[in-house]
């Protein structure tokens, strides 16, 4: 009687413990959860772990009208995707990542996701309360959701007998021990070890599925959560979400042995992990969930796109909080491209000089390197981007057209193909030719084309590159240092250029986009003022100036 009285205030401890220590961390989780909105997110990302995030948008990308992979990597929005990623699960921050790949080109679903995202940004108690069940759902690294929840066709389904025949065992050994200490003792021994042993080999081959099995289970939580919300705003995503997880309501019993409450684990969980590898009972819920689970692919993908809409969102509010300003783009579905910006800046550049412009016209940017040519095109892109997908531009004002959007700019030469950085250059300019078409028009950026060629092909090459783009249904922006191009191309492209002033033996760049071709050259100045001899630069101003007269180089004796 007095053990069975201990037991009893052991298990009213843990109890008390456990109500105590979710209050706690959900008091906790409040307070970081305020505490992170509107700032830059506190994440770490391997190159696994983009990998596997992008496996939901590999399933649904458009060659043809998404961001591809080149342009991407152009304007490093891995590194924009990173700044906005304050989702709180896994769901969230995949579906994240497809949203600012997939460009839209008309204004109901961009209007329908600026709805929620002013909802959430505006009304804070109701938006705590669904990053709370977010955060319920939490994250996986390296592993994606998407990926393994289309994949569980392919596991083979396994008997739960074996597991049974462990337990019952275990359970036999440890009675036996009441009448036969000795020989019982050694029995538990034994089969404590090959339960234990044979558990860690079964969770091994199925560790990836099960994880994602673990993680449908605490979604179905959060769905019944978000559902108790009650939250009119968001009432079309939780009666989907409230209509597909009955496809799953008889699993709910039980559930906790596969996938505890916490994703990070609490006292009562960590009780239950002996409990799993002695009696194999994660292992036989699984067994039993997982024909439910791929009869219901369809339903889990559909409650995928819900959770991942509303959590991408609610980080896309948080970035809005987190700029200095921001503006609504117009876009607009005229056949004509035009685009014009008003104090424009790039999101990742702390303290960023803004720039505008207004252009019909494809546009040719001038001036020397470090003084914005290629800064200014990169934000002109991921503004383009974001402002087709997030309804946000950083800028007092942002109108245009809708655009499919590419780039060819930070390139490299490739050993393992054996392409060089000319083979490689071509390739991609040609990649957007092959996309232009009539029915939208393309917004393409180039940085330095065909830089890895001489000069005087480059220029014959370059210029019919971008006569090309300029005869089509594109706005091209391409930086050069080339200004036999703003000849050449004065009929079509307009002219702007970047400068910058040596004072004192320092280069001062203000960054300011300004008409017209560059007419400074201070190249031959930067070499003083980084410690060339007056020799070498008296040499190299004759003989600019040589040319500059006779259009001949002089030969150096």
């Amino acid at each position: 009687m007095e053990f069975i009285v201990i037991a009893l205030g052991i298990v009213a401890v843990f109890l008390i413990k456990g109500i105590y220590d979710k209050k706690n961390n959900r008091i906790k989780l409040l307070v970081r959860l305020k505490k992170e909105w509107g700032q830059i997110p506190e994440e770490e990302y391997t190159f696994e772990t983009l990998k596997s995030l992008s496996s939901y948008y590999r399933s649904i990308k458009d060659v043809q009208h998404d961001v591809d992979d080149i342009t991407w990597n152009d304007i490093d929005m891995d590194q924009i995707f990173m700044l906005i990623n304050n989702t709180g699960s896994a769901m969230g921050e995949e579906y994240l990542y497809s949203v600012l790949r997939k460009v839209k080109f008309d204004s109901g679903e961009l209007s329908e996701r600026n709805r929620l995202i002013e909802f959430f940004r505006n009304k804070d108690e109701k938006r705590l309360q669904l990053q709370v069940a977010f955060r319920g759902m939490g994250k996986l690294r390296n592993i994606s959701v998407y990926e393994y929840i289309n994949q569980l066709d392919s596991l083979e389904q396994k008997s739960s007998l074996p597991h049974y025949l462990m337990a019952g065992g275990l359970i036999t050994a440890i009675l036996l021990i009441f009448y036969n200490p000795a020989a019982g003792g050694i029995l538990t021994f034994a089969m404590v070890a090959n339960n234990i042993i044979q558990y860690y080999k079964r969770k091994a081959e199925i560790d990836a599925y099960f994880t994602v099995c673990s993680y449908i289970i605490r979604l179905l939580r959060t769905v019944k959560d978000i559902t108790r919300l009650d939250i009119p705003e968001i009432k079309t995503y939780t009666e989907q979400l409230k209509s597909a997880s009955t496809q799953f309501a008889q699993f709910e019993k039980g559930s906790r042995v596969v996938a505890g409450k916490n994703p990070n684990g609490d006292l009562l969980d960590l009780i239950l992990d002996y409990e799993r590898m002695l009696f194999h009972t994660d292992l036989i819920k699984f067994n039993s969930m997982l024909d439910c689970f791929k009869k219901n692919r369809k339903v889990l993908n559909e409650m995928y796109v819900s959770i991942g809409t509303l959590d991408s969102m609610v980080a896309v509010a948080s970035f809005r909080t987190m700029l200095e300003y921001y503006c609504i783009p117009e876009l607009s579905s005229d056949l004509k491209p035009f685009l014009e910006v008003e104090e424009l800046f790039h999101p990742m550049i702390e303290e960023p000089v803004t720039n505008s412009i207004k252009e019909e016209h494809c546009v040719l940017i001038t001036g020397s390197n470090a003084s914005g040519k290629s800064t200014f095109i990169k934000t002109l892109a991921i503004n383009a981007i974001l402002s087709q997908t997030i309804y946000t531009s950083m800028s007092k004002s942002y109108k245009a057209s809708f655009f499919q959007i590419a780039s060819s700019m930070a390139l490299q030469d490739s050993i393992f193909s054996k392409e060089s950085y000319y083979i490689v250059e071509i390739k991609s300019l040609k990649r957007i030719l092959d996309r232009l078409n009539s029915n939208i028009p393309t917004l393409c950026f180039v940085d330095e084309v065909l830089r890895g060629t001489n000069t005087l092909e480059r220029i014959a090459a370059s210029s019919q590159i971008l006569y090309s783009f300029s005869q089509e249904n594109a706005m091209c922006f391409a930086a050069t240092h080339d200004i036999e191009l703003t000849h050449i191309l004065e009929n079509y492209y307009s002219n702007y250029h970047f400068q910058e002033q040596i004072v004192d033996n320092n280069i001062l760049f203000d960054y300011k986009l300004l008409s017209g071709r560059a007419i400074s050259k201070n190249a031959i100045k930067l070499l003083g003022v980084m410690g060339y001899s007056e020799e070498i630069i008296g040499s190299a101003s004759n003989s600019a100036n040589h040319f500059l007269q006779d259009g001949t180089w002089g030969i150096l004796k």
